[in-house]
């Protein structure tokens, strides 16, 4: 019964429309579009039908690049289809979501017959004929199934074809290509190289034993069909990257792009150097316009995702008689079989996962501090008669940056220490090995604390990429203040002007003038609260990735607690558990499935542990009599 099914599918598929070009051309005329025009729309959505091209054309109406005869781009390609595709897409899925995104993800599953040629809108017809006669005469000689090899090294993984199988579809490539060239004017080049399904591609080398798993778990004798298929892009963006619309955004500018939930965008990555932080410039898919979007209202897409499925040739193969018919239930019992089995270890593996795709707050304390090693009054070391700033240890950072008040100011805002830089750097880079994805930084408007997230951001190599928030609300308790003051911070505008990446758009949830000196412990705490539920607002849900707050010891505890919604510890416990806290030690909430609901699980990355390394005189020490 599948069989007949199959072969009933090829028939209708295979039979050439018979409605030709002028069918569907002819009407779009009369609607008063030019002939080039309306080829376009046509070409544009696969030649399918008058209402697609002629939505295509309304999408279009204020496209710049409308009249430009610039023709798309074909690629021939041998699919599966059935239960070999189905298994295939599972393990799409999988390897995406535990080992993230690798080549191939861009495009579905496939073997490349021909590379992409361009082909004029007009012949594209011809190609569709080419399609159809080329597949006929091979039909009887296409292989009854396709042996696949899986290959694997550390940056390439799948399936090879057997030579003499993979030899007879070079000959449908050479034949295909050798009369689009000669109908259609088309400069095709048939893929020579081994024949190959790319099951992952590019990923990084510690990811191949996992994706190995995975890939084993496919059966490559599943049944299944093979599709030749016409597929076509833009060959304007095929070095962009492409963007999904995850809301609607209506501009507020002239220069702002128009965008509806699931539209796709080309984004050039080259060009976003000089457009200012949280927005990139990009053209969509479905109106051809160009401009601003932010960039948080979208997530990546797939280059695939915007090509355009022409026609198809399906291969039923003659020695699919009967007999082999009967065999079918056992192949089908195995391929159960297997995949009870996968899904039990993919099972496992998921539950461990899923974190991955959710939002986690990542809440540190700032690296060691000048005052922490060379006491409160540091500053008298390292000032020479004239004011300028001397090293007088090589545990002083190199320079102070320039602020507009005076040095005195770096008495209540003490710098990191050079260990404190490396120890910021050293955990930004622990944080990179563990493939943690830093999405947002809001920092204390504390020197000590902004340098820290500089470093971090520097290890991650995040700098420039991801901007710092300075949020005044992050300050510690301020009963702690040894001056009874709230120190004059360094303004965003210095920081900035120092070299530091904060992002100067950023508003902060409380004034800086709202910090008041010797604040109750309630009022600190209710600070706090306040705070990170407003940071959490900021920053969406389906921003998956982590939230990265750098701020005091105090940080720890009085963010941590309200998130995972435990009651603030008593005043008296509080400063004995502060104490305890290193620097950059930190605490990790993880959002469980329910959107605002948190859990603390373990940091990603483990605690840095150093000894003391005490000043040396050597006059005192080695010449001492």
């Amino acid at each position: 019964e599948e069989m007949a099914e199959a072969q009933l599918y090829a028939k209708v598929s295979n039979k050439h429309r018979s409605r030709n070009t002028s069918a569907l051309l002819e009407p779009l005329l009369a609607k008063g579009f030019p002939a080039h025009i309306a080829q376009k729309a046509l070409v544009a959505t696969g030649q399918k039908t008058i209402e697609d091209a002629a939505k295509w054309l309304h999408s279009h109406c204020n496209d710049p690049s409308l009249d430009d005869p610039i023709p798309q781009e074909y690629a021939l390609y041998l699919c599966p289809t059935g239960r070999l595709h189905s298994r295939l897409q599972d393990f799409w899925k999988e390897s995406k979501r535990q080992c993230g995104k690798n080549r191939a993800h861009e495009v579905f599953p496939h073997i490349t017959l021909c590379d992409f040629f361009t082909c004029e809108d007009q012949k594209v017809e011809l190609l569709y004929d080419v399609l159809k006669r080329v597949g006929d005469s091979f039909s009887q000689s296409f292989p009854p199934s396709i042996s696949l090899t899986l290959h694997a090294s550390p940056s390439y993984l799948g399936f090879f074809i057997d030579d003499s199988q993979a030899n007879i579809l070079k000959e449908f490539a050479v034949a295909f290509s050798a009369e689009a060239s000669a109908l259609a004017d088309c400069r095709v080049k048939p893929s020579l190289k081994q024949f190959h399904l790319t099951l992952a591609h590019k990923f990084y080398p510690h990811h191949q034993k996992t994706l190995e798993q995975l890939a084993k778990c496919i059966n490559p004798g599943e049944p299944c069909q093979w599709v030749a298929a016409l597929y076509s892009r833009d060959m304007r963006f095929v070095h962009y990257q492409r963007l999904r619309a995850l809301f609607q955004y209506k501009p507020q500018n002239i220069d702002e792009l128009m965008i509806n939930t699931g539209d796709l965008i080309y984004v050039d990555p080259t060009h976003q150097g000089e457009v200012s932080e949280g927005w990139v410039i990009g053209t969509s898919h479905r109106t051809g316009c160009r401009g601003f979007l932010p960039e948080n209202y979208t997530e990546r897409a797939h280059e695939s995702d915007t090509w355009v499925k022409h026609r198809e040739y399906v291969f039923v193969t003659a020695s699919k008689s009967f007999p082999q018919a009967e065999k079918e239930p056992n192949v089908k019992l195995n391929g159960e079989a297997h995949n009870l089995s996968m899904s039990r270890s993919v099972t496992n593996v998921l539950s461990l996962l899923n974190a991955a795709l959710r939002r986690g707050v990542l809440v540190m304390r700032h690296g060691e501090t000048v005052d922490q090693v060379f006491g409160k009054s540091w500053l008298q070391q390292c000032l020479m008669a004239d004011g300028k700033y001397y090293r007088a240890d090589l545990n002083f950072p190199s320079s102070l940056p320039k602020r507009k008040d005076s040095m005195k100011q770096f008495e209540c805002d003490p710098p990191l220490s050079c260990c404190g830089i490396f120890q910021s750097r050293l955990t930004g880079e622990a944080l990179l090995d563990q493939e943690v994805t830093v999405r947002y930084v809001y920092s204390s408007p504390a020197l000590r604390c902004v340098q820290t997230a500089q470093h971090l951001l520097q290890g991650l190599r995040l700098n420039q990429k991801v901007k710092i928030r300075v949020e005044p609300g992050l300050f510690e308790w301020t009963k702690w203040e040894a001056t009874k003051v709230v120190p004059n911070f360094m303004t965003v505008a210095e920081l900035a002007e120092a070299s530091y990446d904060v992002d100067t758009n950023y508003r902060g949830n409380l004034p800086l003038s709202s910090l008041v000196p010797s604040e109750s412990y309630e009022d600190y705490v209710s600070r706090s609260s306040a705070v990170i539920k407003q940071i959490i607002t900021a920053c969406p849900s389906k921003g998956k990735g982590v939230i990265l707050i750098v701020g005091h010891g105090s940080s720890l505890a009085s963010l941590t607690r309200p998130l995972t919604g435990l009651p603030s510890r008593d005043s008296s416990d509080f400063a004995q558990m502060v104490r305890k806290i290193p620097c950059l030690g930190m605490c990790f909430c993880e959002e469980l499935k329910e959107e605002n609901k948190w859990q603390m699980v373990n940091p990603p990355v483990k605690t840095l542990t150093h000894g003391a390394n005490a000043a040396f005189n050597w006059i005192n020490t080695i010449m001492e009599d």
